[in-house]
């Protein structure tokens, strides 16, 4: 059991949670507890923000003793380009393949510069998570 304070619309509840098990539980009321106290004023309305950016690429998993990095795919799907090769030099941040996950192309970029040592997979090929695509040295 798990005890819980969650504040709705400035007004504080103290709630307690059991784990199911299997059957399902009477719940009893959740009991309204003192808010804290108001702000004194209210905050100016911030300005209008700017148009975000475009998302940051996906970070890889990077895994291996130094000298030996995998670069695994973070989420399942289609790698729809490879953008290195063996024996090529990569940039820390550069991109080396772009993994395509729920129609949305996602960046997969060298934790480290280094010497691609592998190329596990190629274009078109579809991929689970964690699925190692390449290693660097």
């Amino acid at each position: 059991m798990k005890r819980y304070t969650i504040t709705v619309n400035g007004v504080a509840y103290d709630v307690t949670v059991d784990e199911a098990n299997g059957a399902a539980p009477a719940a009893p009321a959740a009991a309204p507890v003192a808010a804290p106290a108001a702000p004194a004023a209210a905050p100016a309305p911030a300005p209008a923000a700017e148009p975000a950016e475009a998302p940051a690429p996906a970070a890889p998993a990077a895994t291996g003793t130094p000298g030996s990095v995998e670069i695994s795919a973070p989420m399942p799907g289609t790698l729809i380009d490879v953008k290195v090769s063996v024996g090529q030099q990569v940039e820390s941040g550069q991109v080396v393949c772009v993994l395509e996950a729920m129609k949305m192309e996602n960046d997969i970029v060298a934790p480290q510069a280094g010497t691609v040592a592998s190329v596990n997979l190629s274009k078109g090929d579809s991929v689970e998570a964690g699925t190692v695509i390449l290693t660097l040295n």
